[in-house]
Order: structure tokens, then sequence, then C-alpha cells
């Protein structure tokens, strides 16, 4: 009650924590599967819609459940739904309605015949509702029930010191059933509506959602925009103490009446921020996305230097503590974050790896400063063809972005891969027109005998994609110095080659090479035998390696 009480003070009263308590034993009561506690090298992430692929008129959820069962099964242990529920906009992230299935994909019984064929992770949408919701209909028709769910706040007042994540208004203008307006906080969109955590209803009806997705089968649950739960007008109404002190609440839930279920913080936002929620190591989130990884590996490869990359890396191994550990990406729904690049790089390099993707073809997201100036926060482009020129060749092309992806499969921490990347995706420009916004150039959806038509062409660079970042995940899973938690140092070798090595507690090593350059680079090699985890081959190391450009070595 510790927590109830340092949010809510005196409406904590009996009547709430009653509420509240009711809710855990009931769910205490229910027959909830078994989580693994902890992780190790064999869990491997697939990012994905649960309409990612279609046929015919089927539910895509069984269509998806497909293609993974033919396809990825023996790779990827988890599956990150994303929002499957019904929805208004964002491609999901608009939730009309917590507690359904989009009908499109299926019901509760396809997410449950998913299930028994990988773990799942589910999208906690705690920050917003659509506004074509049932809630905020109900607010805006003034039912007793769904009063002060959400913020309204007079316009003339200062909100100028609010962190804006998008160049898009604050507060947007609902009519309500008695013809009044009200200007309501919508930090997204304006059919995305913040909900008024500062209401105790409001905990209790989002206790509910986390309590059914735990129901449901949800090993990891992903806590969508979580940094803004909580506003005090005057602040920057970000990361505040109270936001810490709900995400310390959603974890006892879990711990409560789902023990091993991993709450992952979703926060895009400067290093030292993001990690703030991993908490004590032991009382919020047990994983954080690692924000700054895609920029770096991306600007990593396209300045062919490792040292920025790897006196990052070298810092991680502090950042965790207790139980905790990294969520690591490269691609996602979302385009390539920016902001976790700032007290990394400086503005200028930010500035000119933008400029120099646009001129190959991204697209770019921007957000409004406090002092009217606008800065990127975030690059649109799928991650192939982030990393390459247009006139890049498909060997290439291919060399890159299993260079980059390497590098993903050996960073401390559970790797999680977005489909496009294992489909080999390129940008779809097409889907930008039809659906008008930046971050439809990566996410593609498929007929699914067009797209297995593909995957079967040898030729094709989607089967080369699909084949090589298949090996490299079936290496990892038998290596137990890959182990999430298992020792990690890394550092640059004449500015080009990135070294990483990795211990396990049973004395096995690996020593990862990574040459980020287009030219050959010798590399000393300690006097012993190695062999190469990926080839097979064994490399005597009484003299210097020549390694070949973008060539990748996993040594045991």
């Amino acid at each position: 009650m510790y927590l109830l009480t340092a949010i809510y003070g005196e409406e904590a009263n009996n009547a709430f924590t009653d509420a509240f308590i009711s809710r855990i034993e009931k769910a205490k009561s229910l027959n909830f599967q078994r989580r693994k506690k902890g992780w190790d090298e064999n869990d491997v992430v697939l990012i994905t819609y649960a309409d990612q692929f279609h046929r015919g008129d089927e539910k895509t959820l069984g269509v998806l459940r497909d293609f993974y069962n033919r396809h990825l099964h023996e790779q990827f242990s988890h599956i990150h739904l994303l929002p499957f529920y019904p929805w208004s906009s964002d491609d999901g992230f608009s939730v009309i309605d917590y507690h359904a299935v989009e009908s499109a994909a299926g019901d509760w019984q396809e997410i449950k015949r998913l299930n028994q064929s990988a773990k799942l992770m589910f999208d906690f949408v705690c920050n917003h509702i659509s506004a074509k919701s049932k809630w905020f209909r109900g607010y805006l028709e003034n039912k007793p029930e769904y009063q002060n769910f959400f913020i309204s706040v007079d316009p003339s007042t200062d909100l100028s010191a609010v962190t804006r994540p998008r160049a898009l208004p604050l507060l947007s203008p609902f009519t309500l059933a008695d013809g009044t307006q009200q200007h309501i906080w919508t930090t997204f969109s304006d059919d995305q509506v913040d909900l008024n955590f500062a209401n105790p209803q409001v905990l209790l009806a989002m206790v509910d959602v986390l309590i059914h997705y735990l129901q449901e089968g949800a090993d990891y649950v992903r806590l969508d925009a979580v940094g803004y739960m909580w506003k005090t007008i005057g602040t920057n109404c970000i990361h505040l103490e109270k936001t810490h002190l709900l995400v310390k609440l959603f974890r006892a839930v879990a711990d409560e009446i789902a023990p091993g279920t991993v709450l992952i913080t979703e926060t895009n936002v400067p290093h030292k921020d993001n990690i703030s929620y991993l908490g004590n190591g032991y009382d919020e989130a047990q994983m954080v996305y690692q924000f700054p990884l895609p920029p770096l590996v991306l600007h990593a490869i396209h300045t062919g230097s490792a040292k920025v990359l790897s006196t990052w890396a070298a810092s991680l191994s502090a950042d965790t503590r207790g139980n905790t550990t990294w969520f690591n990406f490269l691609a996602s729904h979302d385009g390539i974050g920016l902001n976790p690049l700032r007290g990394i790089l400086p503005e200028d390099e930010i500035l000119a790896l933008v400029a120099d993707l646009q001129q190959e073809g991204a697209l770019v997201n921007w957000k409004n400063n406090p002092d009217g100036t606008r800065s990127p926060y975030e690059i649109n482009v799928t991650y192939m063809d982030a990393l390459n020129r247009r006139n890049n060749n498909d060997e290439e092309r291919l060399a890159r972005f299993i260079l980059a992806h390497a590098i993903l499969l050996v960073f401390p921490g559970v790797p999680a891969i977005y489909i496009q990347s294992v489909l080999g995706s390129r940008n779809d420009y097409a889907g930008v027109e039809v659906l008008g916004y930046n971050r439809a150039i990566n996410r593609q959806k498929y007929d699914l005998p067009d797209i297995e038509e593909q995957l079967q062409d040898e030729n094709s660079l989607r089967h080369k994609v699909c084949q090589k970042l298949l090996q490299l995940i079936s290496v990892r899973k038998n290596q137990a110095a890959f182990h999430p938690d298992s020792h990690f140092t890394a550092q640059s070798h004449a500015d080009n080659i990135l070294i990483v090595q990795r211990g396990a507690k049973d004395g096995s090593s690996i020593l990862a090479l990574f040459n980020l350059s287009n030219k050959a680079q010798p590399y000393p090699l300690a006097d012993k035998n190695y062999r190469d985890l990926l080839t097979g081959e064994v490399i005597n190391g009484s003299q210097n390696y020549e390694m070949q450009p973008y060539q990748v070595l996993w040594l045991s």
C-alpha cells in the first residue's frame, strides 16, 4: 500500500485500496501460465504486426502463426505483437478497446494458439487511448464513470516547459455533449488522448488491462510511451517521480500475480533518462529499450569508424544492476530515434548523419523546441536502406546489413529483430503516399504466398538476407558466452575494427571482430588457434589476420 499512498496521498482511501486489493486477490486465484525466470542466450524476439501477412480472408494471426512455424520458430523464442487491439490510427497505437482483439486479426483464442508456438510480448499502451474509445466518448457525454479520466486544460495556461516529442499541438479542442468546448491533453495526436492517472479510477482501469494481458499469456509487457504518464503543470511532464512510482506499481502487480513477467519500458530519450526506469534493479522495469544502439551502429558503418560506438559500449556494464538487462534492437515499427544520440554525438554530427540519410532517400520527423526552433527526432527508413547508398550493389548491401546485425547479436541483453529486417525490406514509398505519414515507409504488409515466393528465390536479396540472418541467430543461441548477463568488453582497433569480448560463467569466451570499413584491415590476433563460429574456419593467430571489407568474425 506504500506505493498507492505515495502516488495518491489522501485519495488512497479505504474504498480505493479495497478495490485495488480485490483485483490482485482475484487475479492470484486464476490459473496463470508459468513464466521462465530470467533470460538466456536462447531468447531472441521477433517484432511484428498481427496483420503482417495476409492470405485470402483468413484471420491474420493464424497466417502469422503459419509463417512463424514454417520459417522462424527455431530462431525466435518470443514474438512481440505490436498492438493487435481495435484501433483508429497510428497502426494500432490509438487503442479503441484494450480488452479486445482486432476482428480481422482473430480473437483471444488465436492469441492462445500463437502462444503455443512462441512466448508472447504485448504492448501496454498506458499513456493514451483512442479518441474513438468508449472511455473518451463517455467522457464527452459527461457520464459520471468517466469523469476526470482525461486532462482538460485552459488553453491560456503556460505549458512551454512541457517536453514535446512531436511538432503537433499539446492540447486538442473537443466539444462535449452539452455544447461546451474543452482543450484536452494529447501528447502525440488529437486521436491519442492522454489518460489522467491523477484520478485513482484510471489506475484501477489500467491495472485491469495489465492483469488481462498477463492472463492472456504475455511473458513480456512493453510499456509504451511510459515516460509521459504523469502530468504536473509547470514541469516538463516527463520522467516525473510519480511516473516512476506507477512503473513500480505495475511491476509489483506483475510480480505478485505472474512471477517471471518482464516489464520493458519504451522511452526514446537520452541514455541517462532511459536507464532510470531500471530503478534499483528490482523494483521497476527488468529491461529498457537500448535506444542509442540503432543510430550508433548506423553512424559507425556510415563513417567506417568504431570509436564512438566502442566508447559508448564500454560504459554499458555499469548501467544495469540487479535483475535487469537491455532490450537490444536496430529497427522497429517506428523510425530510428535521434534523441538518444544527444550527449553522445555532437549536434553537428547528428545533423550531418540526417542530411546524409535524407540524400539517400530517408524521411525525417521533427520536434518543436521550447525556444521556437525545431530539431530532427526520428529518421524514417528501413534499416537496409539506412545502412546503404542507393548505388550500392546487392553484395555490399548484404554485407553491411549482416555486419550491423552481427553487432546487435553480440551486445549484452536480449536481441529483438523487426520483421522487415528479417525480410530484407526496402523503403516503401508507395505506402507513405497512400497512408500519408513517414513511418509507413517501414510498415509494409504482405500477401503471404507472394512474400514466400520472393523468399524462395535464391538469387533475391530477400532470400540472402533471411538465410544469413537466421544463421547468425542459430549460432548465437548455441553459445553460453552470449548469455545476456555474460561478461562484456568493447574497444576499437585502428579506428575501423570493433572488438567485443564475451565471457560465460562456464569459462567459455568469444572474441568478436567487425571491420566497419570498405577496405581490408589487418588485426593482430594472439598467438593461438581460433575457430570462426560463423564459417567453421580454423585461424592461426601467429600473424596479422587480414579482415575483408565489412567482415565479421566470431572466434572461439
